[in-house]
């Protein structure tokens, strides 16, 4: 069971990680027990290095309670990113992102620029030759699709077959 004040047990006094990389012991009232369990050492080992614990530290007491949990989480985020990259840190995460953010969205812009097209080119064509969605011939049969594709619809073909054409004599 812990106590109210963080990251040590009752009757075991175990530091906090702050205080074990440090090598003091963990007062009662320590300001880093509640932030930096002595389950998660790796914690305040990257802030440490990257603020140091007396800038920690100051930064901590000079922050009401209510705000430390959210602090103590920006710090660890920012020298996380530090250890990662030395030179950048979390300014390099959010550059990558960034361009992550542009490369979608000019994709995106893309694809929809060729939907536009594809929607204007499919009504151009449906309006100037359009077949009608009613008519035999858009039935997608074998011999609708060869109807279609000489221009007559069936109806038209038996027309034909039932008139004589001009060149040819009835008797």
């Amino acid at each position: 069971m812990k106590e109210s004040g963080g990251g040590r047990k009752q009757g075991t006094p175990s530091p906090c990680a702050a205080c074990k990389l440090l090598r003091r012991r963990c007062a009662q009232d320590c300001v880093f027990a509640p932030y930096f369990p002595a389950e998660e050492p790796h914690k305040f080992a990257n802030v440490h290095k990257v603020f140091g614990a007396s800038n920690v530290n100051k930064m901590l007491q000079e922050l009401p309670v209510h705000q430390r949990g959210d602090a103590v989480s920006s710090m660890v985020y920012e020298a996380n990113a530090r250890v990662r990259d030395p030179v950048y840190g979390c300014v390099g995460a959010i550059s990558s992102l960034q361009q992550q953010i542009d490369m979608l969205q000019s994709q995106l812009a893309q694809a929809k620029a060729e939907v536009v097209h594809l929607r204007v080119w499919q009504n151009a064509t449906l309006s100037n030759h359009g077949p009608n969605p009613a008519s035999p011939s858009n039935s997608g049969s074998p011999s609708s699709r060869l109807m279609a594709s000489q221009g007559k619809s069936i109806f038209d073909m038996d027309m034909m077959v039932d008139q004589p054409s001009l060149g040819d004599s009835i008797w």
